[in-house]
């Protein structure tokens, strides 16, 4: 499962039971723009060299079957929450490293990751959602990646209850209006469980994946030409 060249990343029905597609390799801008325009993430483990998923199965929320709780829209009647997009892109990410991980010890968002997505950020690939409150203060956010009209979610931190969970609706309303009708999540988290994500086949996601991507949508106002 070496890189064969620089996105010598193996064919998904090659990849190992857990979802292991490649090992090793760069990671920059180019390689990254390249694995998630073919449903690739990275994801590092400690003491390993840079391992990329494609798994299955696969997380997804389709937002005609998003559920949100009747506790959740009474807090987002009740918080002061103002929403913006790309305007903190590295106080998200560095948020979302420091955030707390219930049953995980350290967190993969590295150095080299951090970089790696703030270049991809640069390049218009890497989109943040932000949460603040009445006195201007960052209290919640989330990030992920746009692949061909498709946005791959990564990681979200809260310093106040529900507002990483306000992000996503508000995430789910911005890409409604860019005509989007589903996110990835990658794999599945009791967070967008209670959301009404599901699982799906990887073949399944794939096959939704090249379909966005025959006519790919404008998600975000700054994003580099399919």
């Amino acid at each position: 499962m070496l890189f064969r060249r620089r996105f010598g990343f193996n064919p998904p029905e090659k990849a190992t039971p857990e979802g292991i597609v490649g090992i090793g390799g760069p990671l920059d801008v180019a390689t990254l723009q390249c694995a998630y325009r073919q449903g690739i993430f990275p994801w590092p483990h400690t003491g390993l060299p840079l391992l990329w998923f494609n798994p299955d199965p696969r997380a997804v929320l389709d937002f005609d079957e998003l559920h949100i709780p009747e506790r959740l829209a009474r807090r987002r009647r009740k918080l002061a929450l103002r929403f913006t997009v790309d305007t903190a892109f590295d106080q998200i990410i560095l948020s979302c490293r420091k955030a707390p991980r219930p049953g995980q010890e350290g967190t993969w968002i590295t150095p080299r990751m951090i970089n790696a997505f703030q270049a991809l950020h640069a390049a218009g690939d890497a989109h943040s959602i932000e949460a603040w409150d009445e006195n201007n203060h960052l209290v919640a956010g989330l990030y992920g990646v746009t692949a061909g009209g498709v946005f791959s979610g990564e990681s979200m931190f809260h310093t106040i209850s529900d507002a990483s969970k306000l992000c996503v609706l508000f995430l789910i309303e911005h890409l409604r209006e860019r005509g989007a009708t589903w996110i990835d999540i990658q794999t599945m988290t009791p967070h967008f469980a209670m959301l009404g994500a599901k699982e799906i086949s990887r073949t399944d996601y794939l096959t939704r994946l090249a379909r966005v991507q025959e006519t790919p949508l404008l998600l975000f106002d700054r994003e580099p030409e399919p």
